[in-house]
């Protein structure tokens, strides 16, 4: 009988894995879409985000990323051959590029298992988040097994590169099966800041703080997660680009 993997997209959707579903569960925790994430190598791609987010996301050190994220992508490198993995990941931004590296790190890590694709059948803010058990359990029922992981690994590289065509062209190849895909790719595309001004993130915001007539970060963000839903950025994430935009004005 194959063992069976659980890759969670966060701690909130540990807490509320349904005790029905057997399984060992690592959890990705990373935000690879905030902070710079080019590197040559695996072990200098670490160093360079445990300095990012130890510098960026306050009280927590390069010591903590080690212990609580690289060890659990040590834990994907480190699953058995011929397992059965589930990827538990929403169709925004956030979950997908932490799902696109998830993918490369099994493509180059693993051999012969099977991969399956766990997400909402209905995609909102809450993402799983919104779901009960009855709802969790229903969703892995409804898994996808996923046969172009080379394909998406590419999403990766590219994105790590900073390769929008590539990155592009390969989210339309895929859309058929996974148009959610193009999606996130196309928000992602829309946060690139032009000669014109900001990207869409900072435009959406400044449209709220006008709109609402308020610089309150709390109405400003309970708002923009209902506007821009598609990024699927924490707290964190907004209230940098709301700082910036405070700073400059």
């Amino acid at each position: 009988m194959k063992i069976k993997y659980h890759i969670l997209n966060g701690d909130s959707l540990k807490e509320q894995f349904p005790k029905k579903i057997d399984g060992e569960i690592i959890v990705a925790r990373e935000c690879f879409i905030d902070g710079d994430v080019s590197s040559a190598t695996l072990a200098d791609l670490f160093k360079m985000r445990a300095k990012f987010i130890s510098e960026v996301y306050g009280d927590y050190s390069i010591e903590d990323y080690y212990a609580d994220s690289v060890s659990e992508f040590e834990k994907i490198q480190s699953i058995p051959d011929e397992a059965e993995i589930n990827l538990w990941f929403e169709d925004d931004l956030f979950c997908q590029v932490n799902f696109w590296f998830t993918v490369n790190l099994i493509v180059n890590s693993l051999k012969s298992s099977e991969v399956f694709l766990v997400r909402p059948a209905i995609h909102t803010q809450y993402g799983f988040g919104g779901l009960n058990e009855g709802e969790l359990i229903n969703a892995y029922k409804q898994r996808t097994q996923i046969t172009e992981l080379d394909e998406l690994a590419i999403l990766w590289s590219s994105y790590q590169n900073n390769a929008i065509e590539v990155l592009v062209k390969v989210a339309k190849e895929l859309e058929q099966k996974y148009p959610f895909i193009l999606n996130a790719v196309e928000a992602h595309v829309d946060r690139i800041p032009s000669e014109n001004g900001p990207g869409r993130p900072k435009r959406a915001l400044i449209d709220i703080m006008n709109d609402l007539g308020t610089d309150s970060f709390g109405a400003v963000f309970k708002e923009f997660n209902k506007r821009e839903c598609i990024y699927g950025f924490g707290d964190l994430q907004v209230k940098r680009l709301f700082d910036e935009i405070k700073n400059n004005r």
